[in-house]
């Protein structure tokens, strides 16, 4: 499915978050018009974020843009964490647990796309990976991993193969469920 509007692009990338299984998702939105696109961003979350769920452009482009959708009740549970909070301290996030969390971690992550060359490897947190996969990943420079689904497995292959499963028939459902003329805000799962 090639899509074409920002709502498509959050089934088929984001279904898993929309359906409250996985924290967020990530994918480039291509806009012919940047002012088009800023509305569909402010008509989406005033639709989403009465469910718990948000649209963030990370990076904006000529013609694209970096679009993280999370689930806040899950993001914040997941940032703090004792150990995510480490790992984000030890590449510069510099948040405490007072405050909005994820507003800061945001912020900081705005910066560090736009410093490194490629992505931060710690994104992966903001994605609601594995901890112990992240890790995994930016130890073995995303070499030697067990298995790669939606995102590079180091530990616990099977399970986490059973995940992407999991994970794959909820997209495939959504884009089924979509294709039938079913809105997002219907199918999005209030947290």
């Amino acid at each position: 499915m090639s899509v074409k509007t920002l709502e498509e692009g959050l089934i088929v990338h984001c279904a898993p978050t929309l359906a409250g299984i996985k924290c967020a998702g990530l994918f480039n939105y291509f806009y012919s018009a940047e002012n088009i696109a800023r509305e569909e961003l402010h008509e989406t979350n005033e639709v989403l974020n009465k469910k718990g769920v948000y649209v963030v452009p990370l990076v904006w482009k000529e013609k694209s843009v970096l679009i993280y959708v999370y689930r806040e009740s899950m993001l914040q549970k997941e940032l703090s964490n004792i150990e995510v909070h480490e790992l984000l301290q030890s590449y510069g996030y510099d948040y405490g647990y007072k405050g909005n969390i994820i507003e800061q971690c945001i912020v900081n992550l705005k910066k560090r796309l736009a410093v490194c060359t490629c992505f931060p490897h710690e994104i992966g947190v903001f994605l609601g990976y594995p901890l112990e996969d992240v890790k995994g990943f930016i130890k073995n420079r995303g070499k030697n991993c067990k298995s790669c689904g939606v995102w590079k497995v180091y530990f616990d292959k099977e399970k986490k193969d059973k995940i992407f499963v999991k994970l794959n028939k909820c997209k495939d459902v959504y884009i089924k469920a979509f294709c039938e003329g079913r809105k997002i805000e219907k199918m999005t799962v209030s947290s």
